[in-house]
Protein backbone atom coordinates (compact mmCIF):
# COMPACT_ATOMS: atom_id res chain seq x y z
CA UNK A 1 0.00 0.00 0.00
CA UNK A 2 1.49 3.38 -0.96
CA UNK A 3 1.95 6.20 1.51
CA UNK A 4 -0.58 9.02 1.80
CA UNK A 5 0.51 12.64 1.60
CA UNK A 6 0.11 14.11 5.08
CA UNK A 7 1.86 17.51 5.20
CA UNK A 8 4.57 19.71 3.76
CA UNK A 9 7.00 21.03 6.39
CA UNK A 10 8.30 24.58 5.99
CA UNK A 11 11.30 25.89 7.92
CA UNK A 12 10.63 29.30 9.37
CA UNK A 13 12.14 32.06 11.50
CA UNK A 14 8.66 32.82 12.91
CA UNK A 15 6.40 29.77 12.47
CA UNK A 16 3.28 31.34 14.01
CA UNK A 17 3.44 34.42 11.79
CA UNK A 18 4.18 32.49 8.60
CA UNK A 19 1.43 29.98 9.42
CA UNK A 20 -1.06 32.85 9.74
CA UNK A 21 -0.01 34.16 6.30
CA UNK A 22 -0.53 30.77 4.64
CA UNK A 23 -3.77 30.12 6.51
CA UNK A 24 -5.12 33.40 5.14
CA UNK A 25 -3.71 32.76 1.65
CA UNK A 26 -5.31 29.31 1.41
CA UNK A 27 -8.45 29.92 3.49
CA UNK A 28 -7.10 27.33 5.94
CA UNK A 29 -7.04 27.50 9.70
CA UNK A 30 -4.46 26.88 12.38
CA UNK A 31 -5.34 23.41 13.63
CA UNK A 32 -2.39 22.99 16.02
CA UNK A 33 0.07 25.40 17.59
CA UNK A 34 3.05 24.76 19.86
CA UNK A 35 6.46 26.44 20.20
CA UNK A 36 8.09 23.79 17.99
CA UNK A 37 5.43 23.59 15.24
CA UNK A 38 2.31 25.23 13.87
CA UNK A 39 -0.03 23.28 11.59
CA UNK A 40 -2.51 24.77 9.12
CA UNK A 41 -5.08 22.77 7.18
CA UNK A 42 -8.56 23.12 5.73
CA UNK A 43 -9.84 21.66 8.99
CA UNK A 44 -8.70 19.18 11.63
CA UNK A 45 -9.70 16.19 9.50
CA UNK A 46 -8.54 17.28 6.02
CA UNK A 47 -4.97 16.87 4.81
CA UNK A 48 -2.50 17.61 3.33
CA UNK A 49 -1.67 20.52 5.54
CA UNK A 50 1.34 22.76 6.04
CA UNK A 51 3.57 22.48 9.10
CA UNK A 52 5.81 25.39 10.10
CA UNK A 53 8.83 24.63 12.28
CA UNK A 54 11.42 27.00 13.74
CA UNK A 55 14.97 27.06 12.38
CA UNK A 56 17.81 29.40 13.34
CA UNK A 57 19.10 30.07 9.82
CA UNK A 58 17.44 32.26 7.23
CA UNK A 59 16.52 31.29 3.68
CA UNK A 60 19.47 31.73 1.33
CA UNK A 61 18.64 30.18 -2.06
CA UNK A 62 15.68 29.63 -4.39
CA UNK A 63 13.27 26.94 -3.20
CA UNK A 64 13.60 23.50 -4.78
CA UNK A 65 9.92 22.83 -4.05
CA UNK A 66 7.13 25.39 -4.16
CA UNK A 67 3.36 25.76 -4.02
CA UNK A 68 1.28 26.69 -7.07
CA UNK A 69 -1.98 28.50 -6.37
CA UNK A 70 -4.93 28.28 -8.79
CA UNK A 71 -7.21 31.32 -8.30
CA UNK A 72 -10.30 32.25 -10.30
CA UNK A 73 -8.79 35.72 -10.96
CA UNK A 74 -5.00 35.83 -11.05
CA UNK A 75 -4.58 39.62 -10.79
CA UNK A 76 -7.07 39.96 -7.94
CA UNK A 77 -5.34 37.13 -6.09
CA UNK A 78 -1.89 38.69 -6.56
CA UNK A 79 -3.24 41.93 -5.10
CA UNK A 80 -4.88 40.09 -2.18
CA UNK A 81 -1.68 38.18 -1.41
CA UNK A 82 0.33 41.41 -1.51
CA UNK A 83 -2.09 42.79 1.06
CA UNK A 84 -1.25 39.78 3.25
CA UNK A 85 2.49 40.45 2.95
CA UNK A 86 3.65 38.59 -0.18
CA UNK A 87 5.77 40.26 -2.86
CA UNK A 88 6.29 39.52 -6.57
CA UNK A 89 9.82 38.23 -7.22
CA UNK A 90 12.02 37.51 -10.21
CA UNK A 91 13.69 34.10 -10.09
CA UNK A 92 14.59 34.21 -13.77
CA UNK A 93 11.17 33.03 -14.94
CA UNK A 94 11.08 35.35 -17.96
CA UNK A 95 7.80 36.05 -19.75
CA UNK A 96 5.40 33.43 -18.37
CA UNK A 97 1.68 33.16 -17.65
CA UNK A 98 2.13 32.77 -13.89
CA UNK A 99 3.25 35.25 -11.26
CA UNK A 100 6.11 34.25 -8.97
CA UNK A 101 5.73 35.64 -5.46
CA UNK A 102 7.50 35.27 -2.14
CA UNK A 103 5.79 34.87 1.21
CA UNK A 104 6.83 37.14 4.11
CA UNK A 105 9.91 34.96 4.78
CA UNK A 106 10.98 34.81 1.13
CA UNK A 107 9.63 31.37 0.15
CA UNK A 108 8.68 31.44 -3.51
CA UNK A 109 5.30 30.29 -4.80
CA UNK A 110 3.38 30.78 -8.03
CA UNK A 111 -0.03 32.25 -8.77
CA UNK A 112 -1.33 30.59 -11.92
CA UNK A 113 -3.94 31.71 -14.40
CA UNK A 114 -7.29 30.06 -13.63
CA UNK A 115 -7.26 26.38 -14.53
CA UNK A 116 -10.08 23.88 -14.43
CA UNK A 117 -10.04 21.55 -11.47
CA UNK A 118 -11.43 18.03 -11.46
Amino acid sequence: MPSRWYTVVIDSADPASLARFWAAALDYQVVYSAPDEVVVAKDEDTYPGLVFVPVPEGKTVKNRLHIDLNPDDQQAEVERLQGLGAQPVDVGQGDVSWVVMADPEGNEFCVLRAREQP
